[in-house]
């Protein structure tokens, strides 16, 4: 795919004109068809690319390795997030997907769309992050201009796998680069209940306009 690394991937083609593409990226043990129907909900009528994370763990698809839980690679995390942004705009051409692209992602998924926006800035428009804590742990999110980006945030205030403080650390590095920052917590733990999916509709809408 015009040289870069592909990644097995599905792909739903636009049923409304100038709606954004949306990359759908998933969490720790998932794949490329887990987020669909999120996908459908956030952005009716939107193409969607969903592809699957290419690392292993005993038997888990991943976006990066992991040391332990809550500790990241931080160097694979930066390799990673080069290859999966080396794909992405061959992956557009390739499937004839319009620009710009949202990525929507839970959990590692989330933090791989993270490490897209502050390592690649310019490659996403936008990102709906859920489940999501800074994924370049111990280390600062660099001089990117987020500016005219905008992320959604949604977060759990029980969540033990990506902590209220993760999930606002990060929250406050995006914005602290330029970007547009809506944070939404909710009581519950390392889940998207139908209160953030309402909000990611919302905030998608009051971007990109409803079908």
């Amino acid at each position: 795919m015009s040289g870069a690394a592909d990644f097995v991937h599905l792909v739903e083609p636009a049923r409304r004109p100038q709606a954004p593409t949306l990359l759908l990226l998933h969490g720790t043990g998932a794949d490329e068809h887990d987020l669909l129907p999120l996908g459908r909900v956030l952005a009716p009528g939107a193409a969607l690319l969903s592809p699957r994370g290419k690392v292993d763990e005993n038997g888990m698809n991943r976006w990066f390795r992991r040391l332990r839980e809550g500790v990241f690679d931080v160097d694979d995390v930066v390799a990673r997030a080069a290859e999966l942004a080396e794909w992405l705009p061959a992956a557009l051409e390739h499937h004839g997907l319009d620009a710009p692209v949202v990525a929507a992602g839970f959990s590692n998924g989330a933090n791989i769309a993270a490490a897209l926006m502050f390592l690649h800035p310019g490659l996403l428009d936008g990102a709906v992050l859920l489940g999501a804590g800074y994924p370049l742990q111990g280390r600062g999110p660099g001089g990117a201009d987020l500016s005219g980006t905008a992320a959604f945030l949604g977060a759990g205030a029980a969540d033990p796998v990506s902590t209220p403080d993760q999930a606002r650390l990060l929250a406050d590095h995006l914005a602290g680069r330029g970007a547009r920052v809506e944070f939404l917590e909710h009581p519950g733990g390392h889940g998207v209940p139908p209160r953030v999916v309402e909000g990611a509709r919302a905030w998608f809408d009051g971007r990109y306009g409803s079908p």
